[in-house]
This record gives structure tokens, sequence and C-alpha cells, in this order.
């Protein structure tokens, strides 16, 4: 397998705790992969361990098959990123920050600059000085900035962060379009689990600085469960009822007013649901019966609706069992 980027059991230790622990990651050249945790997860620690900005306590990181050190000169040359906040120099135009960055890293293509500046929509900014950048601009000119020189591989730390709805789109399709057009290879982390849905090919899965899990976005898509989901004023009485009826016996409590109804089998489920000659057919009657139940039995039915798991409940569920190992291996709980 040709993977452009790879670790093996990568660990950093801050102040002894274990901010990333002995992550495997697995990135294959020409996709995009989506790197997803909770805040404090260690996505952007190993993303600095990744790019040589700190160094391994243990294990290490490699990208083109070459142990990333001080000299791995070659290997940032083929590549873009963007770690955390980005920094310019802020009495300079956002132009005159990216002519210096080609200085620096021996790119001479001013033409380029043009480019880039319009493909992030910050064309027509000659004269403004990055001092009076928006928070979204600075980071549409790191963006362009981490793909000015066409490098093979993009590492991006939250690259949308502080753009608005639109920006967010036009920088999602140029992702895409870098991907599908040039065969960049994109390794991305965000908190906003729909835009990596959106444009993943596969996804990491981190939490408590351990990578749980890598899975296509096929895998995913695969595993979707539909559901009735329920807005009640007792889901104990629902639970009953559900129960005692027969006709619907997979369901799970999410909360005190929230119930899901499952038809199909998948993870997201506590089994597969039996086969019955009573089972309703998918043209709204399993609403229709599932509403009637609950009203001729007294139950306050607030909403009901039909849905299917995403990217967020296989991020919730893989996250919620990664915590509660650690407890279980910490002893917590017992």
């Amino acid at each position: 397998m040709d993977f452009i980027v790879e670790t093996r059991n990568l660990t950093k230790v801050w102040q002894k705790r274990t901010a990333v622990d002995r992550v495997n990651l697995h990135v294959k050249k020409g996709e995009i992969y989506g790197f997803v945790g909770p805040n404090g997860a260690g996505k952007s620690t190993v993303m600095k361990l990744l790019m040589n900005l700190i160094s391994p306590d243990g294990g290490e990181a490699c990208l083109f098959g070459e142990r990333m050190g001080d000299k791995s000169f070659e290997s940032f040359k083929r590549t873009g990123s963007i770690i955390e906040a980005p920094c310019f120099y802020e009495n300079m135009t956002g132009r005159q920050n990216l002519e210096l960055y080609c200085e620096y890293i021996g790119y001479h293509n001013r033409e380029r600059i043009e480019e880039v500046l319009s493909e992030v929509g910050l064309s027509n900014i000659e004269n403004k000085a990055v001092s009076h950048f928006s928070l979204g601009m600075k980071q549409r000119l790191a963006i362009a900035r981490a793909i000015l020189a066409r490098p093979e591989l993009l590492i991006l730390d939250e690259p949308v962060n502080a753009l608005d709805p639109e920006g967010i789109r036009d920088m999602r399709r140029l992702f895409v379009r870098l991907n599908r057009e040039n065969g960049t290879t994109i390794f991305i982390s965000s908190h906003l689990l729909s835009e990596v849905e959106q444009i993943a090919d596969r996804i990491g899965v981190i939490a408590g600085g351990k990578l749980l899990k890598e899975i296509s976005m096929e895998e995913i898509h695969a595993y979707r469960t539909e559901y009735v989901e329920l807005l009640v004023d007792d889901v104990a009485k629902t639970s009953r009822l559900l129960e005692q009826d027969g006709r619907f016996p997979e369901f799970s409590v999410m909360d005190e007013k929230t119930v899901r109804v499952y038809e199909e089998s998948g993870p997201f489920r506590r089994g597969g649901m039996p086969e019955k000659a009573g089972k309703p057919e998918k043209d709204g009657s399993v609403e229709k019966e599932l509403a009637g139940l609950l009203v001729r039995n007294g139950v306050g039915l607030y909403g009901l609706a039909r849905r299917k798991n995403s990217l967020e409940d296989y991020f919730f569920q893989m996250t919620e069992n990664g915590q509660e190992k650690e407890r279980e291996e910490n002893g917590y709980g017992k």
C-alpha cells in the first residue's frame, strides 16, 4: 500500500499526560482523509508531529516514506500546511506575505500568487495590510499560502475556522477540486463533521490521544440505519408500549424525551430486527402506526421524523465507546 502519511506508535507526552498515545495512521496517496475527534483529543498535536514542529516521545511519523526529522527538507517542499492559528506579518499586505513565502521556500512562480488569491476569494486586496483582515480573511490567506506551491500533500488543521457558511462551501469545493483534478492528497481535521462527511474518502477517529478507528466513508454509508425519532412526554411508558406491541422490537431511549425506533440492521442498534410477517412497510405507515399506538395510549407526542444515522452518529458512538473503554482500563466506574 502506498501511504503518503504514516505513523508508527506515535506518542507525545506533555507534563506526564499522554496527548498522543501510540497512534498508527495510514493516509493513502490521492485520498481525502478526515481526522476527527473531540477538542483536546490530540489532532493538532499529531499534525505538529507530522510537520516536525515538535518531537515525538515515542514512535515515528513518516511523510512520503521518509521519517520526519530536522533534515526532511524535500518532504516539506512537497507539503502545504495549516497548523492551528496561522501567523503573518501584520504590517504587510496579503500579496507581500505570499511573495515573502515564495522567497524562503524557493518557489519563483509569482503569477501563481494571483491564481491562489483568486481561488480563495481574496482578489482586490492589493493595498490592505493583514492587520486589517478579518479572521475569515486571514484563514483564506492561510489556505492560499498552503496551496501556493501546488503541494502533493496538504495537512490542514481546522482550515475553515472563522469562515462563514459561504466561505466554508467555497473552500470545500476548492479542496475537492484540488484532490480530483490535481491528485492532491489531503489530511484534514475539522470539528464540523458534516463538512468532513461531504468531502472525505476515509476518516480516522481519535479520542483521548488514541486512534480508535480508520474507516472509509463507503463503510460508514453502508452502516447507515433508518429510524423514526419520537419526541414524547414519557419515555418509560413509550418503551413499555413498544415492547408490548411487538411490531417495533428495536428501539433506543436517547434521553428523557427522545426515542429512536429502528427499521434496519446496522452497528447503531442493539441487534438485528427479526423478519416478521406484520412488519410495516416504508411508505409512511410506520410513522402512522407509531403515532396511533402512542396517542391511543395517552402518550404526549411532540415530534416524529424519519432520519438516518450519519458520520456524527458514528463519531459519537466511537468516542463514547472509546472513553468508556479508557475508564475501564483505568479502573474507574468499577
